[in-house]
């Protein structure tokens, strides 16, 4: 993991200096738009709905949408004005209990690692939560803006939980009747709560849709069934086409000493075996994507 943020929890007159991870990571499947014939990526302008016009990053601005459907325009000086800050610091508030939070106000979780030099306090804080059984209050800046925050201990690890503020926590617009509910019935009730009663052991529950979608993937290359577009790409590692890369390469070097470019599908011809010289000399010219191939199984793992 990569610490994200590095500063202190401070309690008191105590100071704790700590590294900051994320402690999550959603491995939700998610598909990308291309064209059914090709495989190709589609790729989205940045249009004016008014008119009509692409629009160059340079003149796009942030706009603040009121609730009569006016756009108010705010620039760069406008955002600088606004508050924030760059406090490294972890102020501890208060210690609540528990289960005074409702757990729908927790937004985003971090681990919390010692520095070096923070070890024993940072024990000293870990113990103090845990004989307490109790959540640390705490106020920190992340991305230029303060948000309130908790502390607690999970196996051994004290985490961070960025917390909501109250007006974003939305409030059911409906009731709910039941009618009346028989003495009988609630009897019933509880027999099956304590029929499947148990503990929370999150090995047992398995995305089975991310699985099923692996499985129809893993299945489809080992088929054949894969589109080689020119520019393919995986975004997370920059894995690059090498044998496309190549060809481009042969054809340029063709074109600059004024040849004709050989045709890709033609590898019995008689210019195969000079093509191959050329497009070795094209890869002694070009560690970088040497490297990006050396990445080509971390796609395939992928899938």
């Amino acid at each position: 993991m990569r610490a994200i943020w590095k500063g202190a929890v401070s309690f008191g007159l105590v100071s704790v200096p700590v590294k900051l991870y994320s402690a999550t990571e959603s491995h939700d499947v998610s598909f990308r738009q291309v064209h059914a014939t090709d495989g190709g990526r589609i790729k989205y302008q940045r249009v004016c709905s008014i008119d009509g016009e692409e629009v160059a990053y340079a003149d796009i601005a942030k706009g603040y949408e009121t609730e009569d459907g006016e756009m108010v325009i705010l620039t760069d000086a406008d955002l600088a004005e606004l508050p924030s800050t760059s406090s490294r610091e972890i102020a501890v508030e208060k210690f609540v209990p528990s289960d005074q939070i409702d757990p729908m106000l927790f937004e985003k979780s971090y681990y919390l690692e010692p520095e070096k030099t923070g070890a024993k306090p940072y024990a000293l804080l870990r113990q103090a939560l845990l004989d307490a059984d109790r959540m640390a209050v705490v106020t920190v800046a992340l991305r230029q803006r303060t948000t309130v925050a908790v502390l607690r201990v999970r196996d051994d690890v004290i985490v961070l939980q960025t917390m909501m503020w109250p007006d974003e926590i939305r409030k059911p617009d409906f009731s709910v009747e039941t009618g009346e509910v028989k003495a009988s019935e609630v009897k019933m009730a509880n027999m099956l709560v304590e029929t499947l009663a148990g503990d929370f052991d999150p090995d047992e529950f398995t995305d089975d849709y991310a699985d099923a979608v692996e499985a129809v993937v893993k299945a489809k290359i080992e088929g054949g069934e894969v589109k080689q577009t020119p520019t393919a790409t995986k975004s997370a590692g920059e894995v690059v086409d090498l044998l496309a890369a190549l060809q481009k390469s042969v054809a340029a070097a063709k074109e600059a000493r004024g040849e004709a470019a050989e045709s890709a599908d033609d590898e019995d011809g008689a210019e195969a075996k000079p093509a191959k010289k050329t497009a070795k000399k094209a890869a002694k010219k070009a560690p970088a994507k040497k490297t990006a191939a050396k990445k080509a199984p971390a796609k395939k793992k992928a899938s």
